[in-house]
């Protein structure tokens, strides 16, 4: 397969960052050749590429196309002869990265791209050796590769703009955010902020002011969640106000000569480099306020937050002991369960990022409601967290999911809940999702829920203690009418001819 004209790729170098490299090629259904001359290159390079395969199916589900084919050689002439994109990720050594680029310059064909992966050498003098030096520029990456967007981009003096734009289009093709790097600069752009934080680290670390978990925790939990959606600068002019950048500059520039830091050496703010960063800044905003921009902001750590949830990392394992201690706060507040009507135990609201492509919410975010309801009523009948971790729980075993209208962005929604039946160890439940009008259902799940010891993952009986509040329950339900939909099956009729 042909992905901006690539079809056949060599990566130079198999170690974390070439094997990285190789994955993604592959990913996208470009043929690889790995040149390596480790005893032990291919078993590597193949334990990073099963990584990246794990990590992108949960990303994408699949591959863009049918997987690229990866081959191993030590030979740089085997390996280069039919590439059309060559990427050298060897060691951060000039001499030996020379020696490397001659050869492929040697070898590999006039058409092709070759890109190296250092992460700080100047490509004008790694192009010093080549013949052909018009084809080569610096494609920095960032681990892991096959994952993390973003590549540096840098031409050196010999360097041709057609390259440049060339390269630029095939790594957006492999799903990659490329950044021009325009001047040549030791470390480029990404290198160079991050030494500076790790420099201010290791003094932290050397002081004994922090221990390097404590230092790791300042960012993970605070600033690096800002940083993965709007960087520095869009960050601090949030910080600014309805003043924007030019307030956040007058308020807390003077900082910058204060010895809170080793690094004191900083520019002057002048009042041009203070106009240069607000107009940039403005630019930057491209009109939204920062009402607008705040609320992207709390939009995006709301999906990080809640995409690192699930698995305990970071601030997710803070977000998923505040949801344990809710669910005890919830059980502590038991609603009356004896009232002769469905039980309205949750409400929502449609999020910005629950819609989909046509504005209205998205299938699986109703499951993620009615789930929700669901934690409710079970939190209602005596499930708290002392429950959970004793070993007991319901699980979801069916769901009927009936979509009767649209929810949009922004709406209020709430769920009104009724039971149905159940046993010692079964739950029947019919659950409505009603829209802001309050009236008609926008849509209903009818779920089986059954309770199980969570250690064995058999079914149990439930307590006598939930027993009890089911049985309430269950007595103020029965005379309610049996719900519109309830035990419908999917189709017109159940006749089979």
């Amino acid at each position: 397969m042909s992905v901006a004209g690539i079809r056949q790729a060599a990566c130079i170098g198999g170690g974390v960052i070439g094997a990285g490299w190789a994955a993604r090629l592959a990913w996208h259904g470009i043929d690889v050749t790995v040149c390596d001359p480790h005893p032990e290159a291919e078993r590597r390079v193949r334990t990073v590429i099963e990584n990246a395969e794990r990590a992108l199916t949960q990303l994408w589900g699949g591959p863009v196309s049918e997987r690229g084919a990866v081959n191993f050689t030590d030979d740089i002439e085997i390996a280069v002869k039919d590439a059309d994109i060559i990427q050298e990720s060897a060691p951060e050594n000039m001499a030996v990265k020379h020696a490397i680029l001659a050869e492929v310059d040697r070898y590999a064909s006039a058409e092709a791209l070759v890109c190296t992966s250092t992460s700080g050498l100047r490509p004008t003098e790694l192009q010093s050796v080549m013949e052909r030096p018009g084809r080569f520029l610096v494609g920095h990456p960032f681990n892991p590769v096959y994952l993390l967007p973003l590549v540096e981009v840098c031409g050196g003096d010999r360097t041709d703009s057609e390259s440049i734009e060339r390269a630029m289009a095939v790594y957006r093709a492999l799903g990659m955010q490329p950044l021009h790097v325009r001047t040549e600069i030791d470390g480029f752009l990404a290198d160079r902020l991050m030494e500076a934080l790790w420099r201010e680290a290791l003094w932290l670390v050397n002081d004994d002011v922090a221990t390097v978990a404590e230092v790791d925790d300042a960012i993970r939990y605070g600033a690096g969640l800002r940083w993965a959606m709007m960087g520095t600068f869009m960050t601090y002019r949030i910080a600014g106000g309805e003043g924007g950048m030019r307030h956040f500059i007058s308020q807390f520039g003077p900082a910058l000569q204060w010895p809170w830091t080793k690094l004191t050496d900083v520019p002057e703010m002048t009042d041009a480099l203070i106009d240069k960063i607000a107009g940039q800044s403005d630019i930057q905003a491209d009109g939204a306020d920062v009402r607008d921009l705040e609320r992207q902001r709390d939009d995006g750590l709301v999906a990080i937050l809640q995409a690192l949830k699930p698995h305990g990392i970071g601030a997710g394992a803070v977000v998923a002991a505040q949801e344990r201690a809710r669910v005890g706060a919830r059980a502590a507040e038991t609603p009356d369960l004896s009232r002769a009507q469905p039980l309205r135990l949750h409400t929502a609201q449609v999020l910005p990022g629950w819609t989909d492509y046509n504005g209205h919410m998205t299938e699986y975010r109703y499951l993620q409601v009615f789930g929700d309801a669901a934690d409710a009523l079970f939190a209602a009948i005596g499930v708290d967290a002392a429950y959970l971790d004793a070993g007991h729980s319901y699980y979801t075993v069916e769901s009927h999911l009936r979509h009767l209208a649209e929810a949009s962005a922004g709406e209020a929604l709430h769920v009104e809940t009724q039971l149905l039946s159940h046993d010692a160890k079964r739950l029947h439940v019919f659950h409505r999702l009603i829209g802001s009008d309050g009236g008609t259902p926008v849509a209903t799940a009818e779920q089986m829920y059954l309770h199980v010891n969570t250690e064995s993952g058999r079914t149990c009986p439930a307590p006598a203690e939930v027993m009890d509040r089911l049985q309430t329950l269950s007595a103020a339900h029965v005379g309610l009418p049996w719900p519109d939909g309830a035990g419908r099956s999917v189709g017109l009729s159940k006749n089979r001819t």
